[in-house]
């Protein structure tokens, strides 16, 4: 199979390229795999400073391979596989930052919100999408929750609606909403290669230990939720009527 993340180093900077848009960089066996193998790479490289990943197409990530959950028998691959992303994300031990100018749904936004920054162009819409489909946000809350208002997060989170990088910043999904993305996100790469590699790999743990917590005390719970939500018959309703593409049977005209 032709690969789905590419990788490539300059000046310090790892930049890893999701780049399946046929499929919404959705995040298949083979994306998560390349993804944190890219990831671990990076992370034994002495040379590498800090990872930028960013994506091709219209879409940053569609978040779970719904055909493919299928495919498997159900969703406990697949929950285990974004909890090990998400995991592998916050505990690298250097920066990531997000460069997106695409839609995010779903895991995807809890694949931004692992990213130690994140910055959006006028291209980039978000959408907690779980609970128009029967599910919730429940793994990607590892990620999300502690970086959102609460407000923010009981709004986005509750309607599913879509929201634009201004809105994202506001909430604090993101770090900023950037006009220029390209030109935003290197004026932070270059600070980042002005910054010592070990004082990065000891301030980045400073800021990632709420988070790390939280996959301690709750990741088993939330996998577990995930997967009891995905068996119901309600979101397979849900997932049915997107793959369809039409309302699924709740939605009130």
């Amino acid at each position: 199979m032709s690969e789905l993340v590419h990788y490539a180093v300059d000046r310090a900077i790892a930049t890893v390229t999701l780049d399946s848009p046929q499929n919404r960089n959705a995040l298949s066996a083979q994306l998560v795999d390349e993804v944190s193998a890219h990831l671990a790479g990076a992370a034994a490289d002495a040379g590498v400073r800090a990872v930028l990943l960013t994506h091709t197409g219209t879409t940053f990530c569609a978040g779970a391979d719904l055909k493919e959950s299928a495919a498997e028998g159900g969703p406990a691959r697949g929950t285990l596989r974004l909890i090990g992303l998400l995991r592998a994300i916050v505990e690298l031990p250097k920066p990531v930052v997000a460069r997106l100018d695409g839609h995010v749904r779903a895991g995807g936004v809890g694949v931004v919100g692992a990213c130690d920054i994140a910055v959006a162009g006028p291209g980039s819409s978000f959408a907690f999408t779980e609970v128009r489909l029967g599910l919730a946000p429940a793994i990607i809350s590892l990620t999300t929750l502690g970086r959102m208002t609460e407000r923010g997060a009981s709004r986005y989170t509750l309607t599913g609606e879509t929201f634009d990088a201004a809105a994202a910043a506001e909430c604090g999904l993101i770090t900023t909403a950037a006009s220029d993305v390209a030109a935003e996100t290197e004026a932070i790469c270059d600070a980042l290669r002005a910054c010592s590699p070990q004082g990065l790999a000891e301030t980045k743990p400073l800021t990632t230990r709420t988070t790390l917590a939280a996959f301690a005390e709750r990741a088993d719970e939330v996998q577990a939720q995930s997967a009891r939500l995905f068996a119901s018959a309600e979101a397979r309703e849900g997932m049915r009527a997107f793959l369809e593409k039409r309302p699924p049977a709740w939605v009130l005209p």
